[in-house]
């Protein structure tokens, strides 16, 4: 008797049973410091310096006022920092709930675009599809050997400064998925099931199959097996399904809540996305994208990865609510796209080195002669009223897809070793060349986010590095400014490249503005007094509008994250410094007049360009 929701075993796999090695991860961290409430005069005075080259002095003046009443003893900013204190003295972090759920799980645009990010990979060379096949089984085979590391606790321990850092988010990406509700989703892991899942899912042609991919013995498939498992998956699939249910998952997440609930009514619907829920991830085995010329190549992989390109061509072939899909084209085209509520991108980029790594080894392994079952393909009950959910999210898929603006480009005049042979941290120099090219179009800073690792504390996520600082500001006016020397321009660059330092080292360490911010916010709501006045002040609205959103992943694998913006009028920008090149994407939205992708990656690489330059052609200052 086989229980709703769960998939029919076939006779030779046996659950896998996960030897762990109990005590190692928990010991770990426990040795963790907690998040700390930073004081609340420091970020005041913070929060003020950040306003500074971002608001006009009028409002400034305004906010300083508000600021000096809601710190005063006894006001309401001491109140709701000392609910804030108690909050984090009670919990292993104060901020990583509310985080999960602000961030993440309230969010209601479609996690299309808006949220998950996307992972180009190198160019694969398949000559036939069997070459595709067999890529996809070497880096099934390849996620697995990373996934026997997380179940036996014996994945590297990594260092931020020569301090350990959390670890927690690699158990969050594998058998994990999200689940969308009418008003707010949930996020749930399978593997800390007594029984973990044994299976993936894969999708051909918009259709989804259940892979296991253990034996009997608890052994993984071996690249052959899978290989031979994929075969006969592509060729039971050939033929297009009419209806890509899946598609469903990238709709807005009120209306794919509706629509799921709707889905689930039925039993072997129910049954089949609990399966596609559970499995330890998804692989895409997408259909060929129409040519593009080498100089667009990373563009089109990079929309690829983001939605697929629209329902006529692979937006279908996915489950957007899983935490990690790898994409494999048949065209060569590879990567990933991962649903962000579980993880950031470091961990998710080390899964990638890994798995790059292996599929580059030749495999050695004798595949036993066991006859393996037929992989189960997932049944979907279509009912009028699903068919015009998927018609609806088809629709708005392909407006996100025409509204998407996108470039991604290697820039190729040299990597983080230019900034290095300077003393200036790589990370600082091209956030003050991506202020350089901002303020060139636009005249004016803008509010920028640069994403910051909180991993030195237990259960850390993140927090925001803002890279426009009065001293960003005071050097991109110079830079074009025929009235002030060179030396002048590289004192300023120097300065604000470590002004930029400065606060990195102190998001990291806990003491940035804009998560305490929240903090006493959500706090305030929590307390169901009114909202302070600070948070309802233009100043807050205008320093959370971040026209430009960073965010540095580095790899050792030649990979590009690509991610939407996350205001309108705004740019999504991500690289990863390579040692002679770096790797980056811009996004904008088409429907913005203001904004073009194409326009500010051109305007990053000369403002990259013109500060070499600068520093070359600029005398060294005796010390």
């Amino acid at each position: 008797m086989v229980k709703a929701g769960t998939v029919k075993p076939c006779g030779l796999v046996k659950p896998v049973s996960v030897t762990r090695i109990t005590g190692r991860y928990l010991a770990h961290q426990e040795g963790l410091p907690k998040l700390p409430v930073p004081p609340l005069k420091q970020t005041c005075d913070r929060y003020l310096a950040a306003l500074d080259p971002i608001v006009d002095p009028e409002e400034l003046n305004h906010t300083r006022q508000l600021l000096e009443e809601f710190q005063k003893p006894g006001s309401v900013g001491e109140r709701l920092q000392k609910g804030l204190e108690q909050r984090a003295k009670k919990m292993d972090n104060w901020l990583s709930d509310w985080w999960l759920q602000k961030a993440y799980l309230d969010y209601r645009m479609p996690v299309v675009v808006h949220s998950s990010p996307g992972v180009v990979l190198p160019r694969m060379v398949f000559s036939d599809r069997q070459g595709q096949m067999r890529y996809a089984a070497k880096l099934i085979a390849g996620v697995l050997d990373f996934k026997s590391m997380i179940d036996n606790e014996t994945l590297p321990v990594e260092y931020l400064g020569g301090k350990p850092i959390c670890m927690n988010q690699y158990y969050q990406v594998l058998s994990s998925c999200r689940i969308p509700g009418t008003k707010r989703d949930n996020v749930v892991n399978y593997a800390l099931d007594k029984r973990p899942p044994t299976h993936i899912t894969v999708v051909h042609n918009f259709q989804f199959f259940v892979l296991d991919v253990y034996n009997s013995d608890g052994t993984p498939l071996t690249v052959d097996q899978i290989y031979i498992q994929l075969e006969k998956i592509w060729n039971s699939s050939l033929q297009s399904n009419k209806e890509p249910i899946g598609i469903l998952t990238s709709n807005h997440r009120n209306s794919w809540g509706k629509a799921y609930n709707n889905l689930i009514k039925d039993k072997t619907n129910k049954e089949s996305v609990r399966a596609i829920q559970k499995s330890i991830f998804t692989v895409c085995l997408d259909a060929a994208l129409p040519r593009a010329s080498d100089d667009m190549y990373r563009t089109r992989a990079g929309v690829q990865m983001l939605h697929g390109g629209g329902s006529r061509w692979n937006s279908g072939n996915r489950w957007f609510d899983k935490t990690l899909q790898f994409i494999i084209g048949e065209d060569g085209t590879c990567g990933l796209i991962y649903e962000h509520a579980p993880a950031e991108g470091p961990p998710i980029v080390s899964l990638i080195d890994h798995v790059v790594e292996y599929t580059k080894k030749s495999e050695m392994v004798r595949t036993p002669m066991v006859p393996l079952c037929m992989p189960q393909k997932l049944r979907f009950n279509i009912t009028t009223e699903i068919k015009k959910d998927i018609e609806e999210a088809k629709q708005n898929m392909n407006i996100m897809v025409h509204d998407l603006d996108m470039k991604i480009n290697v820039f190729s005049h040299f990597g983080k070793d230019f900034p290095k042979s300077q003393k200036m941290s790589p990370d600082a120099f091209i956030q003050m060349a991506l202020q350089l090219a901002y303020y060139r179009i636009y005249k004016r800073c803008c509010p920028t986010y640069e994403s910051a690792s909180l991993r030195m504390f237990r259960l850390g996520r993140t927090d925001t590095i803002r890279s426009t600082s009065v001293d960003s500001a005071r050097f991109v006016k110079a830079m074009d400014d025929p009235a002030k020397h060179n030396t002048e321009k590289v004192a300023l660059l120097d300065k604000a490249i470590k002004a930029h330092r400065a606060y990195t080292d102190m998001a990291i360490r806990g003491q940035a503005i804009d998560r305490h911010l929240l903090g006493l916010k959500l706090q305030a709501i929590e307390d169901l007094a009114a909202l302070p006045e600070i948070f309802m002040d233009t100043s807050y609205a205008v320093a959370l509008h971040f026209n430009l959103s960073t965010s540095q992943v580095p790899a050792k694998t030649n990979c590009v994250m690509c991610f939407g913006p996350v205001v309108p009028d705004g740019y999504g920008v991500c690289y990863n410094p390579m040692d002679t090149h770096i790797n980056f994407s811009v996004s904008a939205f088409n429907s913005c007049q203001d904004t073009n992708a194409a326009r500010m990656a051109q305007g990053l690489e000369d403002a990259l360009v013109d500060m070499k330059t600068l520093l070359e052609q600029t005398p060294k200052a005796k010390l």
